[in-house]
């Protein structure tokens, strides 16, 4: 099959195409390299790329692909509050648009990255499915919440718009994000000896590894049309709803000589979910979903060491999507559109 990966040089995207390729699909990516050079560890790019925002995607160039796997977004709430306008704009109406040039283009199934954050928070212990009503409680959660109900109007026999709804996720990226619960309490208990918790620890969380995440999709891209037509699922593993404070122990247990801190102004947290994952595992009990936040863990710590990852990485705009893109506003790079500044020429 032929297939298109937006968001192919992101967190998500740099680990999800390989695992695609290596699945026997031929593979696209499409990127504006906003995070270009904020490397971990080397990748493995696609041999066919196109460089380009994803708001400025035309049908044209959609022609031959079967699939659209759609990762491109701001892509978490600290990027969303920057500026909800923007928001709404790359994360749901370029989204929209995105779609309907792969309708009209041909492109059979168009798989949606969407989130389990649009559940919001939860008044009860009992896991949210599918079914849950949508409590969105961020412009980045509003915007998935609009997304999905907009592709789902575009259903037809013809396109069939699928709709992952992944847990928080974690694990080893060569476009790591240190933003992410688990990414940043082993990056802090590593370079500093301490696991930093910003909340009281009460908040459940939902957790998904990189690598299972792309595992669902290749699951996702074999199924029948039948089994995925305009379907939701949350993408994730039954035995990994935690709440912060159980995540905080599995990172001191997993780091040596570190301790758990928690900020003296830590409030709980909002958002605060779990979720109930047996829709995906029931329909594809083959998906080979095998990450826990243990293993995900000791991953995490072998790969900081091996890039001998230091406390000064996790402050600067390395691997923070908001100071990356605030660096690229101050120097002129980026416009306040987020898009990048035209080149200049000598006169």
């Amino acid at each position: 099959m032929k297939i298109l990966v937006t968001g192919h040089d992101g967190y998500i995207g740099s680990v999800l195409t390989p695992v695609v390729a290596e699945s026997g699909h031929d593979v696209s990516g499409l990127d504006t390299y906003l995070y270009e050079g904020c490397t971990l560890y080397s990748d493995q790019p696609p041999s066919e790329t196109l460089r380009m925002d994803v708001r400025d995607v035309r049908p044209e160039q959609l022609e031959g692909f079967e699939a659209v796997i759609h990762l491109a977004a701001l892509s978490n709430d600290p990027l969303g509050n920057l500026d909800p306008g923007l928001t709404r704009e790359i994360n749901f109406e370029a989204t929209v648009r995105l779609a309907e040039a792969a309708r009209k283009a041909g492109v059979q199934r168009f798989i949606f990255a969407s989130s389990c954050s649009m559940y919001g928070t939860a008044t009860t212990d009992v896991a949210v499915d599918e079914s849950a009503p949508l409590q969105p409680l961020t412009a980045y959660a509003e915007s998935k919440v609009r997304s999905e109900e907009a592709l789902a109007r575009l259903a037809t026999d013809d396109f069939s718009p699928v709709f992952m709804r992944n847990a928080t996720v974690y694990g080893a990226s060569p476009r790591l994000r240190i933003d992410l619960v688990l990414n940043n309490l082993v990056g802090w208990a590593y370079t500093t000896g301490r696991v930093r918790v910003l909340s009281d620890g009460t908040p459940w969380r939902p957790l998904l590894h990189v690598r299972d995440l792309a595992a669902a999709a290749v699951a996702i891209l074999a199924a029948p049309q039948d089994t995925v037509h305009n379907e939701a699922f949350n993408i994730g593993v039954e035995t990994e709803n935690y709440q912060v404070r159980d995540l905080a122990e599995i990172v001191a247990e997993t780091v040596p000589d570190c301790v758990i801190e928690y900020a003296e102004d830590g409030n709980p947290d909002p958002r605060s979910y779990r979720v109930d994952f047996s829709k995906f595992e029931q329909t594809f009990p083959k998906a080979g979903l095998r990450w826990s936040a243990r293993t995900g863990a000791e991953e995490l710590l072998d790969a900081f060491r091996d890039a001998n990852l230091r406390a000064e990485d996790l402050e600067n705009s390395r691997f923070t999507r908001l100071r990356r893109l605030s660096e690229l506003f101050e120097s002129g790079e980026l416009s306040p559109t987020i898009r990048w500044a035209a080149p200049t020429t000598a006169s």
